[in-house]
């Protein structure tokens, strides 16, 4: 009854040309050509249907929902994608009108009905394809997954489909099972691994990474064995890529976050609290006790008696202090009332081990700004203070000798 109705067709195309003037010979030679223009033009018709009416009616409704991950069928095209499917797919199903004798034409059937069936593979992969990318949009938005290392994800999805693309186009073109290509390509596993051995790897590190939530998209990382410090950017199935604080883009692969140790200083952003670590040497010296002398000069100084304000300047239980006690309880004193130091976080002041480069005082703190300006500023503020205390108290900071000191 099918082949019945596929001869009616070309017979009536082949009355038509000859009415229209064509010879008998150049109708039967060009009517099947005619039936394939035919069907090609209702394809592009019914595509055209689709995307200018359809998809508009579709449109309309989505924008008109609450719901976000709608309209991401057309930000990512995936309506569209499948719009692109009914083309071949009509063609595909009408051929045989265009072409009923198989054994008078039978390679050019074959040309074309492979050329569609390729076609349909093709565009099949760039709709799973829109799909994944809207996944990974969908997924991106959500906050326990956003920034977060699925971008691996995504790639190795599209790496797999387009690995199944490619095994099915081989096997459409040279007319074989696609199992039977599996088969043959099961004996070359080794190579294929060697191959993709950074895309495995790359896939296993990004799954790693995304669990165990070492790192996301935004966090600052350094490698200072791999010269690696700044923010990443982006990470995918092959490279992690790092802007770094002089604007340069780095790369590294995945896999080497797992194998080898990083330092990721997100927390500290989360915290709300960025450490200060510095240290000043001391002259041993100059280093000498608090003489009730000592102690009336200070407190009547003007800058000194500010920075000593609230502090118990005498001994206690017999203890004896030095110059260097009281200009200590002077800096843990400022450092502890400065507004733009985290009070909720330590700060204090203490001496590290004394060495030949005299006694170590350091500062220990936590700046309440955590973004690198106005903690370098701060930085620069703390230390300039503490350099310009200590003649106050008798004291002298410590560095090597220069050639103006030797000419002294």
């Amino acid at each position: 009854m099918l082949q019945e109705s596929e001869n009616n067709i070309i017979e009536w195309v082949n009355q038509t040309l000859t009415k229209w003037g064509c010879s008998e010979h150049m109708a039967h030679v060009i009517d099947e050509w005619v039936v394939l223009l035919l069907i090609i033009l209702l394809a592009l018709v019914v595509d055209i249907v689709l995307r200018q009416v359809v998809l508009r009616i579709v449109s309309k409704i989505v924008h008109k929902t609450s719901a976000k991950w709608d309209d991401m069928l057309f930000t990512h095209n995936v309506l569209v994608r499948m719009c692109s499917i009914v083309i071949p797919i009509i063609i595909y199903a009408l051929l045989p009108i265009a072409f009923p004798d198989e054994d008078s034409h039978n390679l050019l059937s074959i040309i074309i009905s492979r050329g569609v069936e390729v076609y349909i593979v093709v565009a099949f992969v760039r709709f799973f394809n829109s799909i994944i990318r809207m996944a990974f949009a969908i997924a991106d938005t959500r906050p326990a997954l956003h920034g977060r290392p699925i971008k691996g994800l995504m790639q190795t999805g599209q790496v797999i489909i387009m690995m199944i693309a490619a095994i099915l186009i081989v096997a459409i073109i040279i007319d074989k099972s696609p199992v039977m290509l599996l088969t043959g390509l099961g004996a070359s596993a080794a190579v294929l691994m060697l191959i993709f051995q950074n895309s495995i790897l790359g896939f296993v590190a990004g799954i790693q990474l995304s669990i165990n939530k070492m790192l996301k998209v935004g966090d600052w990382i350094s490698m200072p064995k791999h010269g690696v410090d700044g923010v990443v950017e982006e990470v995918a199935l092959t490279t992690v890529k790092i802007r770094g604080w002089d604007n340069t883009l780095q790369t590294i692969p995945p896999y080497l976050l797992i194998n080898e140790p990083f330092d990721n200083w997100q927390a500290m952003f989360e915290t709300g609290g960025r450490r200060i670590k510095r240290s000043l040497n001391i002259d041993f010296t100059s280093i000498m006790f608090a003489t009730p002398e000592f102690i009336d000069t200070i407190s009547q100084n003007s800058l000194t008696k500010e920075a000593l304000e609230g502090i118990e300047l005498r001994s206690t239980e017999g203890a004896t202090l030095t110059n260097l006690d009281l200009f200590m309880r002077s800096i843990n004193a400022y450092i502890v009332k400065h507004p733009r130091i985290n009070s909720k976080m330590i700060a204090m002041v203490r001496q590290l081990q004394p060495s030949e480069w005299g006694l170590p005082i350091e500062i220990y703190c936590f700046s309440a700004n955590v973004n690198w300006v106005p903690y370098e500023h701060l930085q620069t503020e703390i230390i300039s203070y503490i350099v310009a205390l200590a003649p106050m108290f008798k004291l002298r900071i410590y560095q090597a000798p220069s050639g103006l000191d030797i000419r002294r």
